[in-house]
């Protein structure tokens, strides 16, 4: 199974929306603060582009669901990949997104990195079995490829990405 196969056009976002300054995490009275409004930008842009494809009943109550799990634990893995999910009533079906940025933002990464690719999953709440499949697929390809965020990071269009992503995710 290819991470491909679940990936639509319309699911991509080739450049995050969201800046990120790294001087406005280090004073400590508004470093906490901006670290949450920047999570929450970027949680908000996958809503949007959930929404935009057609796949929640309600982007409001898709957001708060999405953020009160990042509440629970960051869904940074490290390595500079981030994979934000929930199963929620407000997915229609299992949906997949990606999300690139460049230069990287803050988003609590156990490493304290900067995290360069998000890939969000969404699904109903009974939907378990492709759900899990293709969370572990990523942790597979995080672990045995350590260079699959930077290659993916310098794909320079939505074709060669998906090319770099056909190599590292193979049906």
């Amino acid at each position: 199974m290819s991470l491909l196969r679940y990936l639509k056009p319309g699911l991509i976002r080739m450049a995050l929306e969201t800046r990120f300054d790294p001087e406005s995490l280090a004073d400590p009275d508004t470093g906490v603060r901006y670290g949450r409004e920047v999570k929450r930008r970027v949680l908000e842009e996958i809503c949007d582009l959930f929404e935009a494809e057609g796949a929640v009943a309600n982007r409001s109550k898709l957001f708060t669901d999405l953020w009160n799990r990042e509440k629970k634990a960051s869904t940074a893995l490290g390595k500079g990949m981030a994979l934000p999910h929930v199963r929620t009533k407000q997915a229609r079906s299992f949906q997949v997104g990606l999300l690139r940025s460049k230069e990287g933002v803050w988003f609590d990464a156990p490493e304290g990195r900067r995290v360069h690719l998000f890939i969000p999953m969404i699904a109903p709440p009974y939907e378990d079995q492709q759900y899990l499949k293709v969370y572990r697929q990523i942790g597979k390809a995080m672990e045995a490829y350590p260079e699959m965020v930077e290659a993916v990071r310098e794909s320079d269009t939505e074709e060669a990405l998906r090319r770099t992503l056909k190599f590292y995710f193979p049906s």
